[in-house]
């Protein structure tokens, strides 16, 4: 049995997906990241990060219960448990190249685009450039490489289509303001929509929909999600 922490975040997305293309047995456990559950010392115990995703793993490697952090390697751990959606063995450098470029490029800068156009004070505009454009910079390179291929690694779909599709499908808040943000990426948009078609697509995005995740961004969310940005509660 998995036991699958998450908030329905892009991260988190990704593992949904997975688990519900595969019917690996799993429970979800909702984090509510605005009440600041991912910093209770039970949770640090599995991600000491205090970030979601992450899964206990009951019938881990020997039989042990193993704890994953941290999208990319929640994916790789359960494809390999699973032995699917992992490509062909040739193809694994290129896999573990674009999930890399994903998980170290295309998602930070996507989420800290987010973050500075709709969470950050307003009047940092150096900060919304740097990151939007660096967003772009990044579609730009996984829409070139997607020419001419339906997947992004071999000849099926894997792992690196699940890792794209969770931020893709929040691409609206990356580019701000734009009416069809994948216009300018017709590789990523006819990627997305490959993946969106997908009968797994629709039970990844109803998992959590009964559980009343905090909506209100309030100081209590503000310090939740940004600690960083607080001095230390005394």
């Amino acid at each position: 049995m998995i036991r699958f922490y998450f908030h329905p975040t892009p991260n988190p997305a990704k593992v949904a997906l997975f688990l519900e293309e595969t019917g690996l047995p799993y429970e979800a456990i909702p984090v509510d990241t605005s009440k600041g559950e991912q910093h209770a010392a039970s949770f640090r115990a599995i991600n000491p990060n205090g970030k979601v995703p992450a899964i206990v793993d009951t019938e881990g490697p020997g039989g042990r219960e193993a704890r994953v952090f941290d999208s990319t390697a929640i994916l790789l751990y359960l494809a390999e448990k699973t032995g699917t959606l992992f490509g062909a063995p040739e193809d694994k450098p290129e896999l573990l190249s674009w999930l890399l470029f994903i998980a170290s490029g295309l998602g930070p800068f996507s989420g800290q685009a987010v973050h500075f156009q709709f969470a950050a004070p307003e009047g940092l505009d150096y900060a919304v450039n740097r990151y939007r454009r660096e967003a772009e910079r990044h579609y730009k390179v996984l829409d070139d490489h997607l020419e001419g291929r339906t997947y992004i690694v071999g000849d099926a779909y894997t792992i690196a289509d699940i890792s794209a599709w969770g931020w893709l499908d929040r691409a609206s808040r990356v580019f701000k303001g734009t009416d069809d943000p994948l216009a300018t990426f017709p590789n990523l948009k006819r990627l997305f929509e490959t993946v969106e078609a997908r009968p797994a697509v629709v039970r990844a995005r109803a998992v959590g929909k009964d559980h009343p995740f905090k909506q209100v961004r309030d100081e209590e969310a503000q310090r939740a999600l940004f600690p960083s940005n607080f001095p230390p509660i005394a």
